[in-house]
């Protein structure tokens, strides 16, 4: 399982992953991606498509398979290879509790995000994803994407600590079998559905687009609650070392920090 097994594909998260701290990649990164190609390169995380194919554009890798909204969308060859969303009557009740509060709701779908205005939160965000986000109420999202027989790939809720806190407790309470919440800051809620994952969507990816790689094959990077069933299911579970201590705690290794090329640094000693 260690050095010496030919790996066949590698999965590696993003933010707090593989971006430096001014949320770009590293010379050294897209040096050691180059290097190793045609092993393959995917991105996946919690972000949308169009947050991510920018660092595919610098990797020169635009043909490479992509895992969206952790897990929620899989794209290979240039379509859809799974899509899971939220159901828009918990999307209807999510709304509902934010109106009473000064809770940020953003809303997306494939390439499409909803913000009700440009506030702080919005900003911050397309500041952090390089995205534009549409202007559009939730309301109104909400009964186009009911005529248009969509739903939300993921739900981000913004705002003050008390406020998220307090609706983390009532969603997680009433909606325990539909949705997944994950809050990778205090102010922030990431909600997506509970079928979903990211050792779900490589399962997916190694079926449509990869039949002769297995789990087995597969190297994967992570630093967050949410990679840790997808580190503890590949051939090498990497956590880079500013990773959550319960991440830590399962990798099969660990490797320098996000910002200290963590993951060129394993990429450089496999291959």
């Amino acid at each position: 399982m260690e050095l010496g097994m030919s790996y066949r594909l590698i999965c590696s998260d993003i933010d707090g992953t593989l971006l430096n701290k001014n949320r770009e990649l590293s010379k050294k990164t897209i040096e050691q991606v180059q290097r190793i190609a045609p092993v393959p390169f995917v991105l996946l995380s919690s972000r949308m498509p169009k947050a991510m194919r920018h660092l595919q554009n610098e990797f020169g890798n635009t043909t490479t398979p992509l895992i969206a909204y952790n897990g929620g969308l899989v794209i290979g060859n240039n379509k859809i290879l799974h899509s899971t969303c939220i159901d828009n009557k918990v999307l209807e009740v999510i709304i509902n509790q934010c109106s009473e509060t000064t809770i940020h709701l953003s809303l997306y779908f494939n390439d499409e995000w909803y913000v009700p205005s440009m506030d702080y939160w919005a900003k911050r965000e397309a500041n952090n994803t390089k995205v534009v986000p549409l202007v559009k109420s939730n309301r109104k999202v909400l009964s186009e994407w009911e005529e248009e027989g969509k739903g939300a790939h993921k739900i981000m809720c913004m705002g003050d600590e008390v406020e998220i806190d307090r609706l983390y407790k009532a969603l997680e309470e009433n909606y325990p079998n539909e949705i997944m919440l994950y809050r990778s800051k205090p102010t922030y809620i990431e909600i997506s559905h509970k079928s979903i994952s990211k050792k779900t969507a490589i399962e997916v990816l190694l079926k449509e687009c990869y039949p002769a790689i297995s789990m087995n094959d597969v190297v994967a990077f992570g630093d967050n609650y949410n990679d840790i069933e997808m580190l503890k299911s590949v051939g090498l579970g990497v956590a880079v070392s500013n990773a959550n201590l319960e991440v830590l705690a399962i990798a099969d290794k660990v490797t320098d920090t996000n910002r200290n090329d963590g993951v060129a640094k394993i990429l450089e000693e496999l291959f």
